[in-house]
């Protein structure tokens, strides 16, 4: 997830107008309040299940599976958010690289920064500078990023099915990053220990993992989740980039100048041999973020109220493998045969990433 507590984000919601300064921010944030009740209605209508915290069910909604504040803005960026040609959307599940995908795709698009002291990356953490569509763009439209009519990187979790029809329709690109789903699950299970809420303490580690093993996760079957990029990626590959975590993390230099070429910002020849695709690697690597003062100890961003995860959180320890740690071999086998049958056929697991 992102920097908020989606249980509070009513409640957050409840701060918006004290904050608002222009005109244009308390338009945006009534804009949100005056459809709330709609969307409350409507999913009381859907079947709800318990999550992984005690107060915080998941509803389903088109076959996925989403904590209600999080669905109430994911159907907000479905009325309301509407996308340009010239638009870069980030898209993954929570866990899978988010973070680092972020960082990456900012600092390309924003390199002649690089030897600025100035870089807001240096200052600010990476999901403050590409925002949600379903957590930002619904409940904080008041974040400068959004007020920046120049910005045009944005991000989402949610599944492809379910995303606004502008950013399909206007034809801008996204790039999807996928994980191997034992890692993804020990990361979500323990990014969530971090939560400082009242939604109850979380389930246990074998508890999580057969609710994440069922589909019921965060933003739906995590599985449904990436074979729904990769479906889309093989319809469009001009517009949609399909990566994985595990390929780019051994070998980041080839994939940055992919993506790079891919986002109409490709390095020239003299920038290779100045070394810039090295630096931009550097700049966003687990290390070099994880150290930076904004993202040590308690740090927490400002532009929002109610945050319920320091920046920190977001760096645990970006390691391939971690899974060894946690779970059984037994456990890794039902998750691996959970995979391998439903990319079976699919062409994913033998893509050369």
């Amino acid at each position: 997830m992102s920097y908020v507590n989606p249980l509070f984000l009513s409640q957050m919601q409840s701060q918006m107008n004290p904050l608002s300064h222009h005109n244009e921010t308390k338009t945006e944030s009534t804009e949100f309040e005056k459809n709330r009740q709609r969307y409350q209605d409507l999913i009381a209508s859907f079947p709800h299940v318990k999550g992984w915290f005690p107060r915080a069910p998941l509803i389903e909604y088109s076959g996925h599976w989403i904590i209600e504040a999080l669905l109430e803005g994911c159907l907000h960026a479905q009325d309301f958010f509407q996308a340009r040609p010239t638009d870069f959307f980030v898209c993954s599940y929570p866990k899978t690289g988010t973070t680092w995908l972020k960082a990456l795709t900012f600092t390309i698009a924003n390199r002649s920064r690089l030897e600025d002291s100035s870089n807001p990356l240096l200052y600010r953490n990476p999901h403050e500078l590409v925002p949600f569509i379903e957590m930002e763009f619904a409940y904080f439209p008041q974040v400068n990023v959004l007020k920046d009519k120049g910005n045009t990187l944005f991000s989402t979790h949610m599944p492809h099915e379910l995303l606004p029809k502008s950013v399909v329709k206007s034809g801008c690109k996204m790039v999807y990053i996928w994980r191997d789903p034992k890692d993804t699950f020990i990361s979500m299970w323990t990014f969530f220990q971090k939560q400082n809420s009242n939604s109850g303490p979380l389930h246990s580690l074998e508890e999580c993992f057969d609710k994440f093993c069922r589909g019921f996760s965060g933003y739906g079957p995590y599985l449904d989740h990436v074979l729904g990029y990769w479906k889309a990626y093989q319809e469009d590959p001009d517009n949609v980039l399909f990566l994985k975590y595990e390929t780019m993390k051994a070998n980041p230099l080839p994939y940055v100048k992919r993506l790079a070429q891919f986002m109409g910002y490709g390095f020239t020849s003299e920038e290779e041999k100045k070394g810039v695709v090295e630096k931009v690697v550097s700049i966003c690597s687990f290390e070099t973020l994880k150290n930076l003062e904004v993202n040590v100890g308690d740090q927490k961003r400002h532009d929002v109220p109610w945050v319920y995860y320091p920046n920190s959180a977001y760096f645990r320890k970006g390691k391939v493998g971690d899974w060894h740690n946690y779970l059984t071999p037994e456990m890794a086998a039902r998750i691996d045969g959970l995979m391998h049958e439903k990319f079976k056929g699919s062409g994913l697991l033998e893509h050369d990433q």
